[in-house]
């Protein structure tokens, strides 16, 4: 008898990918473009995982929405100019066990992978082209067709796409935002101890992993698969 399908939702910047130098060198070059004070390293990476058009008016509340409009692009133009120049390898790269994690879990036929996250399609499909992760994920979820993390629509898509529901689902990220999505959709949150939020602000997270080294047996812990 073949084993129930399972479903695993990767975040991608600071679970996935470091990309915090360029996220901090765009949204520079955005505040820069409205001649505002620039926020602090910290500030900047608290809000990472919310789409654009959340994380700016977070960051910058004072500002006007016309004042926002031009942050998004000034962040989008400068980001990609800095992938472009550095190539998405040296740009965003993977954390250390990151690769081979995906294609150990991709191997097992039950376990279908999918991502949740901030970033734009065209972004998410460039970061996949470059590090040679195509064909891995069933499911791709963008800031470009749901509302911001942490509401739960990017997670029932998912869900949707692979057929599963929500006992057979985890969401792995390393921001509240993404756990509080896992649990506004009743699915598994995995807090990552590697990327931009801290542990204690994981509190809605029903693990916490050190490694990729230790996302399988957690998963066969999760769901009692079989050594």
């Amino acid at each position: 008898m073949s084993k129930p399908l399972r479903l695993v939702i990767f975040d991608v910047d600071g679970t996935l990918v470091d990309s915090q130098a360029d996220i901090i060198a765009a949204m520079t070059a955005a505040f820069a473009a409205v001649d505002a004070p620039v926020p602090s390293r910290n500030e900047i990476l608290s809000i990472v995982g919310l789409s654009l058009d959340v994380a700016l008016p977070t960051l910058a509340p004072t500002r006007s929405a016309g004042d926002h409009l031009v942050m998004v692009e000034a962040y989008k133009t400068s980001y990609m100019t800095l992938r472009a120049e550095a190539g998405v390898a040296q740009s965003s790269p993977l954390y250390p066990g990151a690769t081979e994690t995906l294609r150990c879990l991709h191997a097992e036929p039950e376990v279908l992978l999918g991502v949740a996250t901030g970033k734009s399609k065209r972004g998410l499909d460039k970061l996949i082209a470059g590090h040679g992760l195509e064909g891995l994920f069933i499911t791709q979820q963008v800031a470009d067709f749901h509302p911001s993390k942490p509401h739960p629509s990017m997670i029932h898509q998912a869900m949707a796409d692979a057929g599963v529901g929500p006992d057979a689902t985890v969401m792995i990220g390393d921001t509240s935002f993404d756990m509080d999505m896992a649990a506004a959709a009743g699915v598994t949150g995995i807090g990552v101890k590697w990327g931009y939020h801290g542990p204690e602000r994981l509190a809605a997270a029903a693990h916490l992993v050190e490694d990729f080294a230790a996302l399988p047996a957690l998963l066969e812990q999760i769901w009692s698969i079989p050594a």
